[in-house]
């Protein structure tokens, strides 16, 4: 655990973000590009003909927006357990962006739907829990902004993310658990051919790039406000 909390300082993690952030700027910037040439230029599915290209924006952002509510409660149990100093800002910093691949996967995942379920929305226990995702994800960030002592704010926002943790798996196994339009998992299974296999692997890893990337990026806006708020102080001081 030592090397967790080397980068617990925000000198350091700035450092170490200077060095990160261009290079997975440059593999997202890559990865998308690839992805994007190899899934658009795939042949028509079958069944689904050219509504299955939708599969290479849904998919990535509908695995994204678990593993950036993932990385928060990584964040949240470190705060509470460990009183980690950087755990809170990333976590709060890792909202929005969770929150946004979120309501990308319900608009991709609706027009994907349309024209294979014959509706833009049901209740289907899949759908259900990634919405559940999304009020997850706002009230996390309520809590945040609701309570003005930052330290209380940041304890209430772990304990909402840690207690939302149980979401996670639901929306995972809910294919298999009930009866579900939503078709089962097809990567690992192999069920997926490889001319769709291979794009979407990189456009899933060309996400989490970005997920990355826009993280350091607005972990290192907070320190950076934090250092001005502290500078006027102490001018004003």
């Amino acid at each position: 655990m030592n090397w967790l909390f080397r980068y617990a300082n925000p000198h350091n993690f700035m450092r170490l973000s200077n060095v990160l952030l261009p290079i997975t700027v440059v593999a997202t910037v890559l990865c998308l590009g690839v992805g994007l040439y190899l899934g658009f230029t795939a042949p028509p599915d079958y069944q689904q003909g050219r509504t299955v290209l939708i599969m290479f924006i849904h998919v990535p952002a509908v695995t994204v927006a678990e593993l950036a509510y993932g990385a928060i409660v990584v964040c949240s149990l470190l705060s509470i357990v460990w009183r980690h100093p950087l755990s809170d800002i990333a976590g709060r910093a890792a909202a929005p962006l969770g929150a946004m691949f979120t309501v990308l996967g319900m608009i991709t995942g609706a027009l994907w739907g349309r024209p294979m379920w014959g509706t833009f929305w049901a209740w289907d226990p899949r759908l259900t829990s990634f919405l559940l995702l999304l009020f997850l994800y706002i009230g996390y960030m309520a809590l945040w902004n609701a309570i003005e002592d930052e330290v209380r704010a940041a304890r209430a926002a772990a304990m909402l993310a840690l207690v939302g943790a149980v979401n996670i798996p639901i929306i995972k196994f809910s294919v298999e658990w009930w009866s579900s339009l939503h078709q089962g998992e097809s990567i690992v299974s192999g069920k997926l051919a490889p001319v769709f296999l291979a794009p979407l692997l990189i456009m899933m890893l060309g996400y989490a790039l970005l997920f990355a990337s826009l993280w350091m990026l607005r972990i290192r806006t907070v320190i950076l406000e934090r250092r001005a708020r502290s500078l006027m102080q102490r001018s004003a001081a």
